[in-house]
């Protein structure tokens, strides 16, 4: 019997415009799961940050987070894939500071995950990031440049005006793998910058070797899910998706403030 590996995007996708799973979506998932259907997602948020959002999904299976950069174990929050830059996320960095962009620094330091930022150089777009995430134990704002080069480095997110990041997303979009779009809820421009072999397909694409699956069918909403669209072998776009992700997709479903996924699951599974 054929295994199928179902892979959703949460914001966007999954998630209402509230920022979390609904409780049709909840019930429906946690149900078809129980049943046997083997479900994931694949999100740009942290694992910290998707955990909130989901808190009524009970699927204790690996998890796909920051774009593919890690693949974590929901149930024990083990890692079992993971990705980082090499010694060149310093001149990275020191290239975006000298132009005046102030990154948001994702890395490991000291056996913990930290996001590092010059406290006296936030644009209003990262402060809006900030604010959402008060008390949050990753928090590291730093007083110097020279501290966000600290730890293993995993992922960098540029915020502010899309004229201002447009040039470095070209720069870097051959080097590094980027993602480059318009944030749903504050409507800020994020380009975020990850090592080169990371992206969703390629994480879904192991997830799904490591589970034993033969098929991947995806759901999504945005630009950064256009890889998964294509090495899915179904893959399925909420209404509300950019145009660019449609054109890619087996079909169109309902929105995401519909349930659409949810619903396709129901009648699909």
């Amino acid at each position: 019997m054929m295994k199928t590996l179902y892979v959703s995007d949460l914001d966007g996708t999954l998630l209402g415009s509230d920022q979390k799973t609904s409780e049709y979506t909840n019930r429906i998932i946690n149900a078809l799961t129980d049943r046997g259907m083997i479900f994931s997602y694949a999100t740009a948020r942290s694992f910290v940050t998707a955990q909130k959002v989901t808190a009524g999904l009970n699927a204790k299976i690996p998890l796909i987070v920051y774009n593919g950069t890690f693949v974590i174990e929901n149930s024990m929050e083990k890692m079992l894939m993971s990705n980082y830059f090499e010694d060149n996320a310093n001149s990275l960095i020191d290239d975006l500071l000298k132009n005046g962009i102030f990154p948001i620094v994702y890395s490991f330091t000291d056996s913990c995950e930290r996001f590092s930022y010059i406290r006296d150089c936030c644009t209003p777009a990262m402060e809006k990031f900030i604010s959402l995430r008060k008390g949050d134990r990753r928090d590291n704002p730093v007083s110097h440049r020279d501290m966000l080069y600290n730890g293993n480095i995993f992922y960098i997110n540029c915020m502010g005006d899309e004229r201002q990041l447009t040039p470095f997303y070209e720069q870097y979009r051959n080097t590094y793998h980027c993602v480059f779009q318009r944030d749903i809820y504050t409507k800020d421009y994020y380009l975020e910058i990850m090592p080169p072999q990371v992206s969703k397909a390629n994480a879904a694409n192991r997830l799904k070797k490591y589970l034993g699956c033969d098929r991947l069918i995806a759901f999504g909403d945005g630009k950064n899910d256009i890889d998964l669209f294509e090495t899915a072998d179904e893959c399925y776009a909420v209404k509300n998706a950019v145009e660019e992700l449609k054109l890619k997709a087996t079909r169109i479903i309902g929105s995401n403030d519909d349930d659409g996924v949810a619903k396709w699951l129901e009648k699909n599974y």
